[in-house]
Formats: C-alpha cells, sequence, structure tokens
C-alpha cells in the first residue's frame, strides 16, 4: 500500500517532473496533480497564521504511522461560518477535482501524539475531540500552532486530501453541540462498536460523520483510536457485511440490470445478475493515470467473493467495500439478493486521488438513476462493449464472475 501512495513522489525523484515541469505532460496525465495540489495550498498560504480563529466542519483527523502512538487533532480552515462542505463527500460527487482540493487545502490540521487506548479514559484534550467527532454541525474555534503550519503535498488513495499541518498549543472549541443520536451511542458504553455504526448509519447518520467518530474513538465497550484511513474502510465494511446478513436470506432477482454512473472522471456500470449473493469489482486505470504512470496498455485489478464473503481483506483497498456497501444497502432495500459485478473506468482526466469515498458516491449515483433491464448475459456484454472505451475481452480476462456467467453451464440451462 505505501508504494501506492508514494508513486507521484516517486515521479518526482526520477527527474521525470524535473524534466516536464508541469508543462510537457510527461506521465500522461492531462494535467499535473503535483501543482493541482500545490496551487490549491498556494491560495491556502496567505490565509494560514500560526494562531488563527476557523470554524472546524467538524473534522478530526487520526494518523497511522507509530501506531499505538499516533498524531491526533483537529482540522480547522482559517475562515468562520458555515464550512461542513469542506468534509462531507456525500455533497462533493458532482463536484470538480479542484473544488474539492480548494475544500481541503484549507483545512489545518492540527497534532498532539496519544495512545489509542487513551480513548477508553480520555484527558481534557482528547475529550475535546470527541466532542468535536460527535458534534452535529462546524465548530467555531481558537487554534495556535507551536510553529507556522507546513504545506505538504499528500497523495492517498483511502482517504481524503488535507493541508498543512503542525504540532498543536492550543485548541479552544467554542460550544460544540452533540447530534443527539451520536451522543447516544457515545454514553452507551455496553453498546458493541459494529452495533452503534449500523444502528447509526439506519437512523439517517451519513456514513463521513460515523467515520469520524468511529476513529475518534466514541463507540463500543474496549474504545480507542482508529486512523482516519482504517476508520473508512472499517465502517464501509461493517455497513456492508451487516446488510449483507439479510440480503443472503432474500430470493435472487430474475432479470439482469445494469446501473451506470459517469461521474468526478470515472465511469462505473454495476451489474446486477440472476443468483446467489457474489460480489466482485473490477478496476482500470489507463495508462499515464496516478496508479498506471508508466504502463503501455491499461492496467486492470480486481477482487470478488462468493456467497459465504471473504475472510482475507482485499487487495485492491478500501474502494470494494466501499462499493460493496453501496450495492448490499441496495440490495437490502430491493428485498433481493443477486451476482454483482462493479466495473470502473478511471478515465486519463482523474488525475489526482481523493480518498474511497467516491466510488461509494459514484455507486450510489448510479444506482439512484435506476436500471436498464437485460433479458440475456449477451445484452449485458453488449452494454459494456457500449459503455466503456476499453474492449470487452480486457473486462472478461479481468473479471471472474464475468467469466463464470459466460462460460460455465447452469442446471436451469437443460431445463
Amino acid at each position: 500500500m505505501r508504494k501506492r501512495e508514494n508513486l507521484v513522489s516517486q515521479l518526482a525523484r526520477s527527474g521525470r517532473c524535473a524534466l516536464c515541469k508541469g508543462s510537457k505532460m510527461l506521465c500522461g496525465k492531462t494535467s499535473c496533480p503535483l501543482l493541482a495540489k500545490y496551487y490549491a495550498l498556494l491560495r491556502a498560504r496567505g490565509r494560514v497564521s500560526q494562531e488563527f480563529a476557523g470554524s472546524s466542519p467538524p473534522s478530526v483527523f487520526v494518523g497511522r504511522h507509530g501506531y499505538p502512538k499516533v498524531r491526533v487533532g483537529p482540522m480547522v480552515p482559517p475562515e468562520i461560518g458555515d464550512t461542513s462542505i469542506y468534509d462531507s463527500p456525500e455533497r462533493w460527487i458532482d463536484l470538480r477535482i479542484n473544488d474539492i482540493l480548494n475544500y481541503r487545502s484549507v483545512l489545518v490540521r492540527g497534532m498532539k501524539v496519544a495512545r489509542v487506548e487513551e480513548a477508553r479514559d480520555p484527558g481534557r484534550y482528547l475529550a475535546t475531540l470527541q466532542e468535536i467527532a460527535i458534534s452535529r454541525g462546524p465548530v467555531d474555534s481558537d487554534v495556535a500552532f507551536a510553529k507556522r503550519p507546513l504545506e505538504r503535498i499528500v497523495v492517498d488513495g483511502e482517504s481524503q486530501p488535507f493541508g498543512p499541518s503542525a504540532p498543536l498549543r492550543r485548541f479552544d472549541p467554542h460550544n460544540p453541540k452533540a447530534d443527539p443520536r451520536l451522543e447516544k451511542a457515545y454514553y452507551d458504553t455496553d453498546l458493541r462498536a459494529a452495533e452503534a455504526v449500523h444502528a447509526l448509519y439506519l437512523n439517517g447518520v451519513e456514513v463521513t460523520r460515523i467515520q469520524r467518530a468511529f476513529s475518534a474513538g466514541v463507540f463500543g465497550v474496549e474504545r480507542r483510536l482508529v486512523p482516519t484511513r482504517w476508520s473508512i474502510t472499517a465502517v464501509d465494511s461493517t455497513i456492508g457485511e451487516r446488510f449483507l446478513k439479510d440480503v443472503r436470506t432474500y430470493e435472487p432477482i430474475d432479470r439482469y440490470l445494469i446501473f451506470r454512473s459517469d461521474r468526478f472522471e470515472n465511469r462505473f456500470l454495476v451489474i446486477m445478475m440472476p443468483g446467489a449473493w457474489s460480489y466482485e469489482l473490477v478496476e482500470a486505470w489507463y495508462p499515464g493515470t496516478i496508479w498506471n504512470p508508466y504502463g503501455r496498455n491499461e492496467f486492470l485489478i480486481s477482487d470478488h467473493e462468493f456467497y459465504e464473503g471473504r475472510s482475507d481483506y482485499a487487495s485492491i483497498g478500501g474502494c470494494y467495500y466501499a462499493a460493496r456497501m453501496a450495492v448490499s444497502e441496495h440490495l437490502w432495500r430491493m428485498g433481493r439478493q443477486a451476482e454483482v459485478v462493479v466495473l470502473r473506468e478511471a478515465q486519463p482526466s482523474y488525475i489526482l486521488p481523493v480518498g474511497v469515498w467516491h466510488v461509494r458516491e459514484n455507486v450510489r449515483a448510479a444506482l439512484r438513476d435506476g436500471p436498464a433491464e437485460a433479458e440475456t448475459f449477451e445484452e449485458v456484454l453488449a452494454a459494456i462493449s457500449a459503455f466503456f472505451h476499453i474492449p470487452l475481452k480486457r473486462w472478461l480476462s479481468a473479471s471472474a464472475l464475468l467469466r463464470r456467467r459466460k462460460f460455465q453451464r447452469r442446471i436451469t440451462d437443460y431445463a
């Protein structure tokens, strides 16, 4: 995973970025991801000082390096008002990458070191962060840093970008108001974390807010801080698994359903096929895109599970669980089960990863838009060919479930 996170910095160290300087596009991208991040940070730089007042969206970040001793702190922009959109991925799906970078780059991250188990009996600082994490809206705050916050270019395929950071000297939030739903889970020390996560989601709490609170260690019997990057996947996985307990008991769908989304420089095709629950995510990256910088051909990667699920972590990463959560919830609401294949084609214009949230929101958008129906599997294959630029044979080669459907005979074929 570390290799994935540092591809852009590897490009820079190789000398290719120095030769290009953002003008020749030697990496094959349509615009420079380093410059996109740099300009967003530059716009924020004149507004960020060693001390300022601002409204946290609310947002709390927990790092993972040094675990179980981690850096944890609030993220606060240098502006007062309704900043909630700065940390609300559910509202971003129709925005541009630069819009999101502008939001995220002004979120200044304060840091103090804490042990993860301190969430069980927090001191004043951690208790304050937990109040922020369960807040129902932006929290006006005064922040002071040990030194001027340092701009960094952070490219991470799992979590959202963020702006400057520095060790925190003082953090004074003004009267955070708790969301009663999150507050109830916080005070219920006998409620298991997985049960709290699913109950809150069914009660209408956005998944991003649940992830934030989960990371701050406000749920469960044995509470602890959870690195933000891990909490995102943990919550997606937990909600999806809970829906699947019911979905596996439902009757299969009786026709092919095809859902499409073409948003945020990514194309998604969600295919639901008659049969017992199984699931696969296939991702395709063009040459020159962020995870295929030197390839001459499209790079396809996939992971899947059958009816029983899986016990190991998907090699494709958090995107697998984000998409699975969206499709499992949709099937749960339908009262049906199905074989599901999610195909993702990241376009060359997708210059900078912004987190797995956009996979979940793209799939949700496709499902909201409603399906096209198909009578035969051949019609499904025709839809794949028509929607994507990458040839059908590449998708079939990469997808275990599509190959199984195409080549494996079923007992119903002889009826």
